[in-house]
């Protein structure tokens, strides 16, 4: 059996774990998101890994059944046994308050718990280190076993034996049994207890959590499963949303699209706050918002990368790897992404859309307030000096600069939600200053952006090519929904961009020649712009046909193949959650009335 995308996503938000349908640990970074890979089988061909995993076998066993507990990141994967013997394996992340903080180690737990007959399992552990290259130097204590790397000493705690870990000899699960893997520390508490402990606390935060969002009436297990997930993807010690969790997983089989992800692109970060926000889960953005003021200041006001790493630094030099022979073994793994040196102007009114609803949502600990506003003004001036310039735009086209649609349409969003800030702030003069800027980049945009022969507006100024983020405007505000030139626009879209259920979004080669898989957001705008355009049993039919596509916990990757429906590109990726809640909120029916 080949390696797929059908993995549970575990976390604390300060780093995570993709476990396979087996209940094999195919990916964890640590200490970090952006870490080296302890476990990275993910990207090595299923028969070949011999470290960089941590699984568990049944002997004469079935195919494993896998969930989550309701509302939580706790994942349950149940194993039986042809004799009538079962098992269930409990893998989480500690996440709950303790002392008036939030306990979030990057610590994963593991309970094997025994349900019927006396099953046989058999545990390996085999970390790596330096992206797969390197086996580590193991020392043993009374109930620990130490995985030594340079620079960097792992420990598993656990109340199995440590030989039958170590030798990997099969034994019978007759009782609880408990696995601490993560930092080198010791556990002075009886490992049954405290694993009871974290779990029913770590359930509890989960549930209170899910209990406060704003979720719509239809289709609420999908939306709460993808809320999960987005905070599952933000690191909170720094308030960056990560784009996804993996590296190096390609768009479609063998195209050599394969991208580190690992890190937190601005434009990625507005659409994964204004989700949250929209669910009530407000400190996701004030964290952000934190994230975005200290690159300001660390690195300067008026210019803004497309990505950091998650700390905040500014440099992710790329680079190709050898130890790691890529998922299916379609190489090449790429660490870290060029993407940072290119520029990308739509990031200007990325990050003030971002920051904008801080001025009026009353429930933030933290409004925004005229130090903002100035903060914001300055990269306002950098959108309106470079709105008609070429970039390499939201698709990061690495082979040439066009003058980018979006980001010229981004960059008016800056001028109009300043104007509109300015107002809220009683700052009436900055407020006419923005409204005049809006108004003539408005203009010129309109007159370039739309093509009178085409019937639609494209993907540049002045261009003849179509882009599914065209399929936006009228959501940002650019053009109202009735204006028959939008109309237009997803007219020709779908005549030219859309394949079945799934949108492209283009058609025309790349650096990689042409596209063979759908990017999976897009289809999402495409539904969205229905329900705007009032087909909304279309936009309807069209999002069930997309829920359909998510793997088998609810998640979904960065691409589609339109022929097969299966899943390809970074794992899960926040865009792709984003498209499910922003869809929900857009097409469920009121609660008022329901019942």
């Amino acid at each position: 059996m080949s390696r797929s995308l059908e993995l549970g996503l575990i976390g604390n938000s300060s780093t995570c774990a993709l476990i396979d349908a087996s209940g094999e640990y195919v990916w964890t970074c640590l200490p970090r998101f952006d870490g080296d890979p302890v476990f990275c089988s993910l990207l090595r061909p299923e028969e070949t890994p011999d470290r960089g995993f941590m699984n568990l076998t049944v002997k004469r066993g079935r195919t494993p059944r896998q969930r989550y507990e309701p509302n939580t990141a706790i994942l349950v994967t149940t194993f039986e046994d042809e004799a009538g013997g079962s098992l269930e394996v409990i893998d989480f992340m500690p996440r709950f308050k303790r002392y008036e903080r939030i306990y979030r180690p990057p610590l994963f737990v593991r309970i094997l718990r025994p349900l019927t007959g006396r099953p046989q399992i058999t545990l390996r552990l085999r970390p790596a280190g330096q992206y797969g290259a390197a086996s580590p130097e193991v020392t043993i204590g009374s109930h620990h076993i130490r995985y030594v790397f340079p620079g960097q000493v792992h420990r598993l705690t656990t109340n199995v034996s440590l030989t039958s870990i170590l030798d990997e000899t099969p034994f019978v699960l007759d009782r609880e049994c408990v696995l601490f893997f993560g930092p080198d520390e010791s556990q002075t508490r009886p490992l049954e207890t405290l694993s009871r402990e974290f779990l029913a606390e770590t359930r509890k935060y989960w549930q209170e959590w899910v209990r406060y969002l704003a979720i719509p009436f239809e289709w609420q297990d999908a939306v709460i499963r993808a809320a999960i997930t987005l905070k599952l993807s933000t690191f909170e010690d720094t308030g960056a949303v990560l784009a996804a969790v993996t590296t190096s997983i390609p768009e479609s089989a063998d195209s050599g699209r394969n991208w580190d992800y690992r890190y937190c692109w601005l434009r990625d970060s507005y659409f994964v706050v204004r989700a949250l926000n929209r669910l009530g889960a407000t400190r996701t953005m004030e964290d952000y918002l934190r994230f975005v003021i200290n690159l300001g200041t660390r690195h300067g006001e008026q210019h803004l990368q497309p990505v950091y790493a998650i700390s905040g630094k500014p440099e992710i030099p790329e680079r190709e790897i050898g130890s790691l022979t890529g998922y299916r073994g379609m190489g090449p793994v790429r660490i870290g992404n060029a993407a940072y040196q290119q520029e990308q102007h739509d990031v200007y009114g990325a990050v003030i859309l971002a920051a904008s609803q801080s001025f009026w949502d009353r429930r933030l600990d933290r409004p925004g307030d005229p130090a903002l506003y100035a903060l914001l003004e300055t990269l306002g001036q950098s959108a309106s000096r470079l709105y008609a310039r070429p970039d390499a735009g939201l698709w990061e086209i690495r082979g040439e600069q066009r003058t980018h649609t979006f980001s010229s349409v981004l960059c008016w969003c800056a001028a109009d939600r300043l104007a509109r800030i300015g107002a809220r702030l009683g700052q009436d003069a900055r407020a006419a200053y923005w409204t005049k800027q809006a108004a003539t980049l408005h203009g010129e945009i309109l007159a370039r952006a739309w093509n009178p022969k085409r019937r639609s507006f494209t993907a540049t100024l002045d261009g003849d090519r179509l882009d599914a983020s065209s399929l936006l405007l009228a959501e940002l505000g650019f053009l109202p929904a009735e204006d028959p030139r939008f109309a237009e626009t997803v007219k020709a879209i779908e005549h030219e961009l859309r394949s079945g259920d799934f949108v492209f979004r283009y058609r025309e080669p790349d650096d990689f020649g042409p596209p063979k898989n759908a990017f999976t957001l897009c289809s999402f705008w495409y539904l969205k712009a229905l329900a705007r355009l009032g087909r909304r049993e279309e936009a309807r039919s069209h999002f069930e046909a997309l829920l359909a596509h998510r793997s088998r916990l609810g998640l979904l990757s960065e691409h589609i193949d339109p022929a097969t429906g299966e899943l390809w590109g970074n794992f899960p990726q926040t865009y792709s959650m984003v498209g499910i809640i922003e869809s929900a909120l857009l097409l469920s029916a009121p609660w008022e009335g329901a019942f």
